[in-house]
């Protein structure tokens, strides 16, 4: 059965007219909506619990097929709009979470139906090419919009399709450069064709990259080789003998604790230099250093600009690239389009990689860590030209709506907020912390904040957890000061409610 574009408009169309908001929240603003009202729902409706029975039955039939014990309940994505998932059984929620920090611009933003539906875009929807042989013509244009949000330094990029192959090719162009200046050429020599087919020396060079204590860049072998924020992310896996350095364990917020906190990143940045010494010594030199601006599944887990900044000077002392992973950082939610850029770096990382929000993944690197030869960084597609058309029309909505100040407001009104709850409830709420809207607090124990997930989700609130104790908010870049003061509203209800049952 085919339909025709005009078709297609006009299901759309409807299906974005069909559920009309619902009465005015008393937390709504004066502040100018990013969205229209036929767009955007005015506050949570809750008819069941969540998950309720519709999702449940989906749950007994997707378990015949594979693993669940991840699922929490099936999404009516068609009635999702802005900050608010619909779920399976009409649950309408306040998304803070945004399916797993991914979404730049909510639920069927009219940006990006309109991108899909645009006539002049239905090739990179139809054909998906394999990029790195067979480019369609606009690809150079494209990329030079994705260089046009570039950090500060970078003018090479490569897509990819998702955090974890563009942590995995970035610590590839890390042994590459590495190596390249370590035998003065580009070219592999005979001796190294041959020995690395049977992983040998000097064709298989045995150095490292050195990540953190707490850190997460993916589930591939050598980004599990990297991560160090949940077991059950590696047991069973054979991983590769890799540096871990401990990460600060700061107290918030930072500049009250700045004496204390600065002697924690001190050991931290030791130990760091340490490790460098000691691989060296052994003939397993750290090529590359991975970290993340805040280490999200670690637990949101902060450092001062300064750690950074003498953590990116080791690195270049030691001859380390620097390899900073804005996966779940990047594209705005800190206030920055880079978290990185509140360092105040004197010079900038060698890769940066992204995804989530950027819609694609990929990683832009310094030109000295371009590959040279065919095939060096490759898979079949390399990206998807498709997922570039949404991240334009992602990229003009953040320029023209300000989304970025947008989260740096927003993430004012959040972070004041935690800290007010903080006070008021502190047997429940701790070590309140954020940068933009990029925020988390922390609960006694893992059991008081899982029930207090579920609570949320039941009281209107989608949200998640990270590392042993925290909640972690992860909204889209238009969620505003009055979607902020809703959710509050919404985690005090539910700190008394837990304080009620004896939490």
């Amino acid at each position: 059965m085919s339909i025709s574009m005009a078709a297609l408009k006009q299901l759309l169309s409807r299906t974005n007219t069909l559920w009309k908001p619902a009465a005015r929240c008393l937390a709504q603003s004066a502040q100018q909506k990013l969205l229209p009202d036929d767009y955007d729902y005015d506050g949570p409706h809750v008819v069941t619990q969540v998950p309720g029975p519709r999702s449940k039955m989906l749950l007994k039939s997707l378990d015949n097929i594979q693993n669940t014990e991840a699922v929490q309940f099936f999404c009516d994505f068609k009635k999702s709009r802005g900050n608010w998932l619909v779920d399976a059984d009409g649950n309408r929620l306040l998304d803070v979470y945004m399916q797993i920090a991914s979404l730049p611009l909510g639920y069927n933003h009219p940006a990006v139906v309109s991108a899909l539906t645009d006539e002049n875009n239905l090739s990179a929807f139809v054909n998906r090419p394999a990029l790195g042989v067979l480019p369609p013509v606009d690809f150079p244009d494209t990329l030079q919009k994705l260089l046009q949000v570039a950090p500060p330094g970078f003018c090479q990029v490569q897509t990819m399709a998702c955090g974890t192959c563009a942590n995995e090719n970035a610590f590839k162009a890390v042994f590459f450069w590495y190596r390249a200046r370590q035998r003065g050429s580009l070219i592999p020599t005979e001796e190294e064709l041959e020995s690395c087919m049977r992983h040998e020396e000097p064709g298989s060079p045995n150095l490292t990259i050195l990540g953190f204590e707490g850190g997460f860049h993916g589930r591939t072998i050598g980004c599990l080789s990297s991560s160090h924020s949940a077991p059950l992310h590696k047991v069973d896996m054979p991983v590769l003998d890799w540096p871990i350095a401990p990460f600060p364990v700061t107290k918030h917020p930072l500049d009250v604790n700045a004496q204390e906190n600065r002697l924690e990143e001190e050991r931290c940045l030791d130990k760091v230099f340490q490790l460098m010494q000691e691989y060296k010594n052994k003939g397993r030199p750290v090529a590359g250093v991975v970290v993340e601006p805040i280490q999200s599944e670690g637990g949101d887990r902060h450092a001062s600009n300064s750690f950074f900044r003498q953590l990116r000077k080791l690195a270049k002392e030691n001859r380390s690239a620097f390899v900073v992973d804005e996966v779940q950082t990047g594209a705005g939610l800190t206030g920055k389009m880079w978290a990185h850029e509140h360092w105040g770096l004197e010079e900038s990382p060698d890769i940066v990689t992204f995804s989530k929000k950027m819609v694609i993944g990929g990683l832009y690197f310094k030109e000295e860590f371009r590959p040279k030869g065919a095939m060096r960084i490759m898979n079949t597609w390399l990206g998807d030209p498709a997922k570039l058309v949404i991240l334009e029309a992602v990229l003009n909505v953040i320029q023209q709506d300000r989304l970025l100040d947008n989260m740096t407001e927003t993430g004012q009104v959040i972070l004041q907020g935690l800290e007010k709850i903080q006070d008021k409830h502190a047997e429940v709420f701790s070590n309140a912390r954020g940068r933009g809207a990029f925020c988390a607090v922390d609960f006694p124990n893992t059991s008081t904040r899982d029930r207090a997930v579920a609570t949320l989700r039941n009281k209107g609130v989608q949200c998640a957890g990270c590392g042993a104790k925290a909640l972690r908010i992860r909204p889209a870049l238009i969620f505003q000061p009055h979607h902020a003061r809703m959710f509050l509203d919404i985690l005090e209800d539910t700190a008394l409610e837990l304080k009620s049952l004896g939490t």
